[in-house]
């Protein structure tokens, strides 16, 4: 698929591994105010030498203008055109020989939001997906598609407890639409955390990673 403007056709980064030799792959999604160079940082972190990592730019830093729990309207075209981005990688990575359960979505703050809406709204048994402070997008009261299964991917939540862009309460109700869809799901809350990705968090992924590449 095409990726829909305005994020379409931006510039991405890549590290680690090429892509023909690859065990695995990852889609870094950057938070607001923020670019692939931030994220794709976390490549180091996770220390995997034998996963392709890729980290799309959104068009001035911000995937979509206002709060991810705002109306859906206020953030259009934003959250249809990141999503298209999101897709249109996984079909890239697809095409490329690695098959979806290869694949992971990571993403911090913003990107964690789209990251978790991505899959959402296109379920697969992807290789997982890791939201650091982030949550489902959409307003107080909304209710999914919850058609489509996850079939056992693994699902990590995690963010602080007094986060001041993400309440704890949608990163529950988010994890739990994950387990209805057959999501094997981990959430931890971090007492008193800023709004950042810590070394528990990192070493989840690190773990998800090993088990995905040796497979």
């Amino acid at each position: 698929m095409t990726p829909l403007p305005p994020h379409g056709g931006q510039p991405r980064l890549t590290a680690g591994a090429p892509l023909a030799t690859a065990r695995a792959a990852m889609i870094l999604i950057h938070g607001r105010g923020a670019w692939a160079e931030g994220i794709i940082g976390l490549a180091d972190a996770f220390g995997r030498d034998d996963v392709h990592y890729v980290a799309p730019n959104a068009l001035g830093g911000t995937w979509y203008p206002t709060s991810f729990m705002s109306p859906l309207a206020l953030n259009e075209p934003g959250i249809s055109s990141g999503i298209s981005v999101v897709h249109g990688l996984i079909d890239e990575l697809v095409a490329a020989g690695l098959p979806e359960q290869k694949i992971v979505l990571c993403g911090f703050s913003q990107g964690a939001c789209l990251a978790s809406t991505s899959a959402q709204r296109r379920a697969r048994r992807y290789g997982a997906v890791l939201a650091f402070s982030g949550g489902l997008i959409g307003p107080p009261g909304m209710s999914w598609d919850e058609s489509g299964t996850f079939a056992g991917m693994p699902a990590f939540f995690g963010c602080s407890d007094v986060d001041p862009h993400i309440p704890e309460s949608r990163v529950r109700e988010t994890a739990a639409l994950y387990e209805r869809m057959g999501a094997t799901v981990t959430t931890r809350i971090y007492r008193g955390m800023a709004h950042t990705v810590n070394e528990d968090e990192v070493q989840f992924g690190r773990d998800v990673l090993a088990t995905i590449a040796a497979d």
